[in-house]
Formats: C-alpha cells, sequence, structure tokens
C-alpha cells in the first residue's frame, strides 16, 4: 500500500455536528421569510409539500450524481400549493439564504478537531470535499467555525456540479491535492458516499463512526448518510486518536 502524501475530510458527521433543532427552525425561518416576501404559505403544508419535493429531486440525484439545489425544491413546493415562483426569483435567494443561517448558528465542531489538524497539517496536504447544495452557506460554515485555515483545498459539491459518490468529486480532489490517488486518504462517515466513492476513485478510505457511537443525531441534509456496514476490510476509526495512531503505524505513514 501506497505512503499517504495527503488527507481528504468530509465535513458534516465528520468534522463537524448539528443541534438537533437546526432542521426545525430552519425551515420555520424559510416559511417566515416567504411570508415577509408578500408568498403567503402555511408552514406545516409547506413543510410537507417541500419534504415531498426534496425526496423527488433526492431520486434524480441518485440516478445521475448532478447536485441540486434548494432554489428548486422552494419553488417545487411553492407550486404545488398554488403559487408561481421561479426557482431565481429574489424571494427565493432570499429564503434560501435565511434558511441557512440556522446551520450556520447551530453547527458545532467535534472536539479535538481543531488539534487533529493542526497536528496533520504540517506532515500532509489537507483537503476537504463536502456535499452541499449551496457552497456560500457551507463555505460560512467552514469559516465561522475556524476549519478554513488547515486546509490547502476546499470543494463543495454545489461549486462541482455532481456530488459524492460520483467519481468527478473525487478526481477534482485529486487533481487539487497534486498527489497520486492512492496516496490519498479520504476521512468520511458515510458509507456509500465517502467510503464508496473514495475506494471507486482509488483513494484509501477510512469510516469514522464517531457520530454513530456516540448517538449524536447527523446533520440534516439532502442526503443523509447509509446505514450500511462497509465491512471489515475497510478502516475504521471512532475517535481522533483511532486516526492519528493510524498515521503514525505501519500502515499509513508519510513518504520521507
Amino acid at each position: 500500500m501506497r505512503h499517504i502524501k495527503a488527507i481528504g475530510f468530509d465535513l458534516f458527521n465528520t468534522l463537524i455536528t448539528m443541534k438537533p433543532a437546526a432542521l426545525q427552525d430552519a425551515l420555520r425561518r424559510l416559511t417566515s421569510t416567504l411570508k415577509e416576501n408578500g408568498v403567503a404559505v402555511e408552514h406545516g403544508p409547506f413543510v410537507k409539500a417541500h419534504g415531498e419535493a426534496v425526496l423527488a429531486f433526492l431520486e434524480k440525484t441518485k440516478q445521475d450524481g448532478k447536485e441540486s439545489h434548494n432554489r428548486f425544491w422552494i419553488s417545487s413546493a411553492l407550486t404545488k400549493l398554488g403559487h408561481s415562483v421561479a426557482p431565481d426569483e429574489p424571494h427565493i435567494s432570499m429564503a434560501v439564504e435565511t434558511y441557512f443561517s440556522a446551520f450556520i448558528q447551530y453547527a458545532r465542531v467535534i472536539p479535538g478537531t481543531k488539534e487533529m489538524l493542526s497536528t496533520l497539517r504540517g506532515r500532509y496536504r489537507l483537503g476537504l470535499l463536502s456535499n452541499f447544495t449551496h457552497p456560500p452557506a457551507a463555505k460560512n460554515i467552514i469559516s465561522q467555525l475556524g476549519l478554513a485555515p488547515f486546509f490547502e483545498v476546499v470543494l463543495i459539491s454545489g461549486d462541482l456540479g455532481y456530488r459524492k459518490p460520483h467519481p468527478l468529486v473525487f478526481q477534482e480532489l485529486i487533481k487539487q491535492l497534486g498527489v497520486r490517488e492512492d496516496q490519498i486518504l479520504y476521512v468520511g462517515d458515510d458509507p456509500e458516499a465517502d467510503v464508496a466513492g473514495a475506494m471507486q476513485a482509488g483513494l484509501q478510505p477510512v469510516w469514522t463512526t464517531y457520530v454513530r457511537d456516540n448517538h449524536i443525531s447527523p446533520a440534516p441534509g439532502m442526503l443523509g448518510p447509509t446505514e450500511v456496514d462497509p465491512g471489515p476490510e475497510v478502516v475504521r476509526i471512532s475517535n481522533w486518536k483511532d486516526l492519528l495512531s493510524l498515521l503514525d503505524g505501519n500502515r499509513y505513514t508519510e513518504d520521507l
């Protein structure tokens, strides 16, 4: 097995978590903003229609790997409720920003994450690859939580147009990290998006189960983590001490 020269990380449920109230609050903010801008919607019916729209767009995303965006979900939900509001209307753009303001407020860094990244930064090239529909919000969260300085590469699916496990996003990570794919470790919580996606792209996956093991509610998103177990052949960690031990051991060492 090749020596590791770079490490890529997932973001949600890997480096950060979200307080359980985030999604409920985000949806309340969304409907309030729509009402303030003259779109008369009731919270309950809108949430139901929005959820159905998300599932419909989710199915398409699963088929082709192309990233979607919240503005389409909102427009589709409003259309179902009898409102004609195009996805690119200012009302919807404002609602999207308000919606994600809750995520920024409720996001928390997993304990020990910054210390771990600080330890690794001088030894490896570090990159971040996250599935997130609205890149400005993701980048704001990364910045607000003080994670941005640790990464040479930050890639968001909303910018790339595709989302994990599509090979295109991993290929872009490989390209920007500037090392061979088999010299990159990729750490993530989702067995399908992170583990299988990284493995198919030739990276060396590490499955982190911190959120599962500590019974923490996963961060809300368009696609939640799958529940399958990737199997004993995939390295599993439960905390950052496990990761550092792997990297210090014989199996994962950087070239000197």
